[in-house]
């Protein structure tokens, strides 16, 4: 059976091992990317079937000002990655960014500190729903 993969793109390492950890102890394989260009390579390479993605990035190494909304927007362009599910986890300011999340293509946005239940559940009913994913997951 072929357990289905969740790409974690976040540049906090806390953040990054922290949902690792708990989504590899809810079943889930778990790939991780630090910026735009790794989630972007990544989502080519694994076709995770979900990304959980942050919103905030500093400038990478070639000055590439990343943020999330940009790796939606570079996400949709790819064929192997358009319609993968997104869901926004982030510590900014929901007032601000909710509605711009969901509007760009989010299926669900969550505030640092995340319910990590809300988060898992929220996950499962958005993969049972998801029409990419292996029939044998």
């Amino acid at each position: 059976m072929n357990r289905q993969k969740i790409l974690v793109v976040d540049d906090n390492p806390v953040v990054t091992t922290t949902l690792s950890m708990k989504l590899k102890s809810a079943g889930f394989d778990v790939i991780v990317a630090a910026d735009g260009s790794e989630a972007v390579a990544a989502a080519r390479k694994e076709k995770p079937n979900l990304i959980l993605l942050d919103l905030s990035f500093p400038l990478d190494l070639g000055g590439v000002p990343w943020d999330g909304f940009k790796i939606i927007e570079w996400l949709r362009r790819i064929e192997e990655a358009k319609d993968i599910p997104v869901i926004v986890i982030t510590g900014d300011d929901p007032a601000k960014l909710k509605g711009r999340s969901l509007a760009t293509g989010a299926v669900a946005f969550f505030q640092k500190p995340i319910d990590n239940n809300q988060l898992l559940e929220t996950i499962k009913k958005t993969l049972s729903t998801d029409p990419n994913k292996p029939a044998s997951a």
